[in-house]
This record gives structure tokens, sequence and C-alpha cells, in this order.
């Protein structure tokens, strides 16, 4: 279908002009009905989808496994060193491996990540695959395609490229990224996550790869091969990879001589921290290729190149106080009051402490002198103190016993680190949190309400539930003002209401009317019950008074939805002023039910039948087989019980729904199965 081809072709183009060229052609809006028409297309006609389909990168695929694959070319490790002396001891074998020849070296940070190889056949990625053992790794080609950097078909202008050659790059999770995932994660009282490198790892294993896609993980490009010799040097291939549309990182330098590599080092040791992402050294290899043949490798790493790694940055510093947060969930999170310190290029005047348990492990007093590193974390940490530097008037951390916001007696549940507050209904902090969250992006998109407008109302009394948003007229509004002042930088700002301001609000309050359900059950706030959550539980009972009523049963048969987030579902809905909160969500206008696909009647088929279904299955996605199973006129149920007909089972069924259904003598079902019964 050629409309398939030329929607295809356009969203590719306008991708590589906003990814590589930081060219926006066209607004979001018309990139994304594009791109809703091309999805609506591929899934009528899934046989004349494109490999290179932009669709791939919003993923959707649900892997049972990732197939084990052996690398075209092995990938080897390199030697790692501290010091510069055995740089110099390296590029004296070198020297003496190349018999005197002229030589130069390629510079290249050491980025902290997870090794990836792509492979291309004439002009498309075809496969993505980890680093593994080094002979082999994972294919984990859905979740690859999902970079948005990384070209899914190279541009018309690398008519240069050979018809099969391999990239091998870092994916990582760009430092923005991790802050935001963090943050939505203690904003649903979810465990934060430990760095960025560590998240990047486990999201590119993840089976689900249009989660792998929310996520916003990066590949910066930095090797080339081939079993034709197209390039003399590393440095030509870089240039080549960067033509042909890959995300090359442009920190890479060529040095003629060592003492050039030391200066390199030295440059980017404190520079290193303006980057995206976080580096841990850098990588010198020998630029001619034929040289690197020639130098060859030991048993065990290449005798052309070598990492440098810097050691992590630490400061000594005071601890002045401690300063106790409450989050949205009533998570109390202690952090250090620090004298200021330099560290890593900034100054540094905080550090988290995490927990109380934090604090005991590290035996930590008001006034020590502490450890501060700023490693792989987003924000600094303290790691120990001086006991030398202990002062004689060093006073013991009391942890509080009661909310420092409203001054309830704090709780700790059982198998928890965090003390938290229980006070959700009156305490300030966690009122203004929930306000937050519902007014964020992903959520109802009410950004225009925020840099501190929220503290405003609030204060004001304005608004002291999200529900209290849409009965804000422009009289309320109008005039507002307050003069906030910054903790980090004492620096103060005057926000206020204007008229153009109100107007924004009051027409972005009207515009989340049309938010969809599964925006607007994540913006309710319920702990554990995030985006990704929200998105499936929306999708599987369809209707706010399908979850209100469901049981305890019915939810840990929704797809990956355990215990936990269960009881929290039905403890929210118990809450009476919750119900209320609800109601006046729906007397006000909201999205409170799915807009589900309209249904294409096929047969009668299977008229009368019930089914539910469980696991993951080889040509369906599940909102794909509940199309169908409605199309051919069968009702598909949320929860196993005696009336029930059939429990389609895929690969991964649930072993609960398995069980009663066994015991119930309902019948169980293949995917071959039901296929036969269409047939």
């Amino acid at each position: 279908m050629e409309r398939i081809d030329e929607l295809t072709d356009r969203l590719n183009y306008y991708n590589h002009r906003y990814y590589q060229d930081a060219v926006s052609e066209i607004s979001d809006f018309e990139f994304d009905a594009l791109l809703a028409e091309l999805t609506a297309l591929e899934r009528e006609y899934p046989d004349l989808r494109r490999p290179d389909s932009p669709t791939q990168r919003v993923g959707g695929t649900i892997s049972k496994e990732f197939p084990t694959v052996y690398h075209r070319y092995p990938m080897l490790s390199l030697g790692n060193t501290y010091s510069e002396q055995e740089l110099l001891d390296f590029d004296d074998r070198v020297r003496r491996g190349l018999e005197g020849a002229a030589y130069e070296y390629i510079c290249e940070q050491k980025f902290d990540g997870i090794s990836l190889s792509m492979t291309y056949e004439n002009g498309v990625l075809v496969r993505g695959v980890t680093r593994g053992d080094g002979t082999r790794g994972d294919d984990i080609t859905p979740n690859v395609r999902t970079i948005r950097t990384l070209p899914l078909r190279l541009p018309p202008t690398a008519t240069d490229a050979p018809p099969l050659f391999e990239v091998r790059g870092e994916g990582y999770m760009p430092l923005a990224a991790f802050e935001k995932l963090n943050k939505e994660r203690e904003d649903i009282g979810e465990a934060l996550l430990m760095n960025p490198r560590n998240t990047a790892a486990g999201t590119f294993k993840l089976q689900d790869s249009a989660e792998v896609a929310r996520r916003g993980l990066d590949c910066f490009l930095y090797s080339y091969l081939s079993d034709t010799e197209q390039f003399q040097t590393h440095e030509e291939s870089l240039v080549a990879l960067k033509r042909w549309g890959f995300n090359v990182s442009p920190t890479w330098r060529k040095c003629a001589t060592m003492q050039e590599v030391l200066a390199y080092i030295a440059e980017w040791e404190t520079k290193r921290f303006e980057l995206p992402l976080n580096t841990d050294g850098i990588v010198v290899k020998i630029n001619r290729f034929d040289q690197q043949r020639e130098l060859g490798f030991t048993a065990k790493v290449p005798r052309w190149a070598i990492a440098f790694k810097y050691k992590a940055e630490s400061a000594a510093t005071q601890l002045l106080d401690i300063e106790y947060n409450v989050g949205r969930t009533g998570a109390v999170t202690p952090v250090g009051l620090l004298k200021p310190v330099l560290l890593a290029g900034t100054i540094v005047k905080r550090a988290t402490l995490h927990n109380s348990n934090e604090i005991s492990r590290l035996g930590l007093r008001l006034g020590d002198t502490v450890f501060v590193e700023k490693g792989g974390e987003i924000i600094p940490k303290i790691t120990g103190f001086s006991e030398d530097k202990r002062p004689a008037d060093s006073r013991p951390i009391v942890y509080p016993t009661v909310c420092p916001a409203c001054a309830t007696e704090l709780v700790r549940r059982e198998g928890e680190a965090h003390f938290y507050c229980p006070n959700e209904k009156g305490c300030p902090p966690q009122l203004k949190a929930k306000l937050e969250h519902f007014i964020q992006r992903k959520a109802m998109n009410l950004e225009s309400l925020g840099e501190g407008k929220i503290e405003l109302l609030f204060e004001k009394g304005l608004v002291r539930t999200a529900a209290d948003f849409y009965d804000l007229t422009y009289q309320d509004l109008f005039g507002l003002e307050k003069v906030i002042t910054d903790s980090e930088t004492g620096k103060t700002k005057k926000i206020g209401f204007k008229e153009k301001t109100v107007e924004n609000i009051l027409k972005a309050i009207e515009a989340s009317r049309q938010v969809p359900f599964r925006q607007v059950l994540f913006a309710l706030g319920i702990r554990y019950v995030g985006a990704t959550v929200a998105e499936k539980l929306a999708a599987y009972y369809g209707t706010i008074e399908a979850i209100e009523t469901a049981t305890y049963e019915s939810l840990t048969n929704v797809p990956e939805i355990g215990g936990r987030i269960a009881q929290s579902v039905l403890d929210y809905f118990a809450d009476e002023d919750n119900q209320n909160f609800v109601n006046r969500l729906k007397a006000a206008g909201l999205q409170l039910a799915e807009n589900t696909p309209k249904v294409e009647v096929e047969s009668d088929k299977l008229a009368g039948k019930t089914f539910v279904i469980s696991g993951v299955f080889r040509n369906f996605e599940r909102d794909d087989l509940k199309l169908k199973i409605e199309a051919n006129g069968g009702k598909v149920l949320s929860g196993v019980s005696g009336k029930l007909n059939y429990l389609l089972a895929g690969d991964g069924v649930g072993p609960s729904k398995l069980e009663k259904a066994t015991k119930l003598g309902v019948t169980l079902l293949s995917e071959d199965e039901f296929l036969l019964m269409l047939t």
C-alpha cells in the first residue's frame, strides 16, 4: 500500500531531522497524527509493515525470552588503568610493537552504560544484541529499535555504506531521563533506582518494549566493523558513521602523542560532568586499522587500546544539619545540609541520606566531617565520615518521631526502610505534592499551574484537592501574587496571576476534561499506580466504575498487577473521601472510561462464549486478541469463575488463574485451538 510507504518515509525523515540535526520541521501534534494514521494502517495490513517503520520506536512487542546469538566479531573488553605511568608504559609497548613507525591515537569518552552491537543489512537495522560474554549475547532487537537516535534505515545520503556491516555503541539512560524516572517512582511510593547504568542495563532486558520506549534510552556509537576494508583509520569510520545518521559523540579527539592524550584526560576530568550521561574514563585507541591488526591481541584484551579510569570524585565537608522532607506518599526522606564544597565542577550544599537505616549504618553525628561522592549517582551522597576529625561537640542524630510538617506521629511499615506520615488528608506537603502530581504532563497536563502557583493557591485556600481546580473562576485567580525564594541560590522571584496567565490556566483546565482515562487514573495518585500500571488497569477494566467494584482476585488477574498494587487500589476506593473526590471529577466531566476501538464484526462463531486471556501469544498482542474475540461474537471477562467457558492460555499464563480454572472445570484453550475455533 503506497500510503504506508509514504508515511514511513516521511516520519523517518522527520525523526532524522529532529534527532540528528536538531530541526523540528512539523509540530508534535502533526507528527503524532501521521504516526497514528500509520499505526492504524499497519494494524489493518500487518504484512505491509516495513522493518524500518517508525511505529517500532514506541515498542509494544512482548518478548517471552531473548534468543542467544553468536557475535560475528567477538566483543572484547579493554585493559584498565588508573595510572598515567601505565599509560606511558602502554605507549612504550605500542612504539616497540610498531617498530618505530609513526602512529597516532583516538581518545573517546568511556560512557557508563551497556555495550550493544547492531547489524545493518542493505541499510536496514536487522539485529541488536547485548555484549553478553563477548562471544554471544542476547538478541534484544525490539528494545534496540526504541532508541530514537538510532536509524532504523540509513538516510539516502549514505550511498557508500556496504550491504552488510555492524556498529557498536554504548546504550545508556540520559541523566535527565533517570531523574525523571526516579521522580515518578518516588511519586508513587516505589523504591528509587540506584544509578543510570544499572537502570539502563535492566531496561534493555525488559520484556515489554513499550515500557523500554517510555524510559527514553539512547546510544552513542563508537565502532564500525565489516568484512570489507572500507576505511583506513578509526577517525574515518567515525566521520562516516556520523554522516550515515548515527549518534556519534562529538567529544572524541585525535592525538599525535601520549602527551596530548594525557592533556585530553586532564581536560575532561571535570568537563565530563557537563555531559548528558555518566562517564568513568577515557578510551585510548590506535587510529590506523592496519596498525591495530599488527599489534593484535593478548588472550583477553587488544594490545592497541586501553581504558584510563577516573577515580570516583570525593570531597570532605562538614555535616551542619539534616532536613526531613515529606513526599506525596508521606515518606520522610533525610537530606544532609552541608558546608558548601566544590565537587565535580559544582558547589554542593545538600546530599541524600536515603533513610534512617543509612544514617545508622554510617554512624554519623551532626558536626562530622563527611565524605561526599558524585560518581554514578545524580544527587551527591554521603559515603562516610572522618573519625579523626569528629569534633568534641558533635551531636547524635535523632530521627524524628513526628512529622516535621504536621506533627503527626510517624509510622514504619513492615519490610520498608522509610518512616511515613499517615496524615495523608491533612499534611500540607502531602496535599501539595498530590496537586503537583495531578497537574504533571503524564497526568492531566496542567503545567501552566507550575512554578509555585500550586503553593499560592493552596495557601489562599482556593485548592485543597485536585477536584477544586474545576471550580476555579477568573475572579478567583486574577491578581494573586507571591514572592518565592530559591533555597539553593537565595534568589527571589515574584509569581502572579495576570490576565494572560489566568486565561491560559482556565483553558488548560478546560482542555484537561478530554485527557484520556488512563491519564486520569494515574492522576488520582493511587500508591504504586504509575503511568504504566494505570494504562494496564484502564485497558483491562475500561471504566472507573469497574475498577471501583473490582475484587482483589480480579485485580491480580490483570497482567503484571501483583498483590501489593491490588491491595492499594482496594484501599483507595474503600475510602469515602476518595469516593467523593472521584465523584467530583465525574461531575466535572473528566474522561473516566476508555474510548475503546470500534469492533468490526467478522462472524458469530464465538457467540455466547466467554473468555479470560492470560499469558503471552505468538500471533496477537493482548488488546488485539480481545478485539478478535469480540469481532466474532465472544465476550472477554476480567476473572475466572464458574460461568467462564474458556481460559485462553498463552506462554507464562498466570498460575492462580490456571489453578482456579482447573478446579472449576473451565476449558483451557491454546492459541492454536483458539484459531481453529475461528476456522
